[in-house]
């Protein structure tokens, strides 16, 4: 069993071919059939130890293109992942944008309508105001009128009154007047019926 091992070993490698032996004979050339029918267990003993041949050069030259293609392989779902984490990360911004934009139109509303609340406030007292004042004036107004019509009542009275006491003030003069005429007809009477003359003639001469 052992020097069918070196053999078997012999027969695997395909660079080197089994040379044939002295010991050999012609008629024994298809003996590599008959070594493919050795146990396993001898093959398995023989394997582990003696060490595997490396493989062959025309095997060898897949490899790179194998690896090659599992590299690219690689990268396409990596250069997928980058495109899916880059519009993720898009949409993401878009969306913060928008409920940033939506908050801002929110706060914009509320400051208007709070606004437009002072305002209409302001309006109102505004109003208010200015019908309390125009009433007061009014009021001041008719105040007025009632108290000028009385003022011009009293004026009235006031000048009748004084137009009354000029006419009284007139004919006290005008009867004083009319008794001192009637005096000094009376006394000039008297001088001519006694033919004599005035002693004072009230400074005419």
């Amino acid at each position: 069993m052992t020097e069918e091992g070196p053999k078997k070993v012999e027969s695997e490698s395909p660079s080197n071919p089994p040379a044939p032996t002295e010991t050999t004979p012609s008629h024994a050339a298809p003996q590599p059939l008959v070594v493919h029918h050795t146990p396993k267990d001898d093959v398995a003993e023989d394997k582990s130890v003696t060490p595997q041949p490396s493989p062959p050069a025309h095997d060898s030259k897949p490899l790179p293109i194998i690896e090659k293609t599992n590299e690219v392989a690689e990268e396409e779902p990596t250069e997928g992942s980058v495109n899916r984490d880059t519009v993720l990360a898009r949409v993401a911004t878009e969306k913060r944008l928008s409920l940033i934009k939506a908050w801002e139109e929110s706060e914009k509303s509320k400051a208007e309508n709070k606004a437009h609340k002072k305002l209409s406030a302001i309006s109102a007292w505004e109003n208010s105001k200015k019908a309390a004042s125009e009433a007061e004036l009014r009021k001041i107004e008719e105040q007025l009128e009632k108290q000028k019509a009385e003022y011009e009542e009293k004026l009235k009275n006031k000048i009748a009154t004084i137009h009354r006491e000029a006419e009284e003030k007139r004919a006290m003069i005008e009867a004083k007047k009319g008794e001192e005429f009637l005096k000094a007809e009376e006394t000039a009477a008297k001088y001519r019926a006694t033919g004599t003359a005035p002693k004072k003639l009230l400074g005419f001469f």
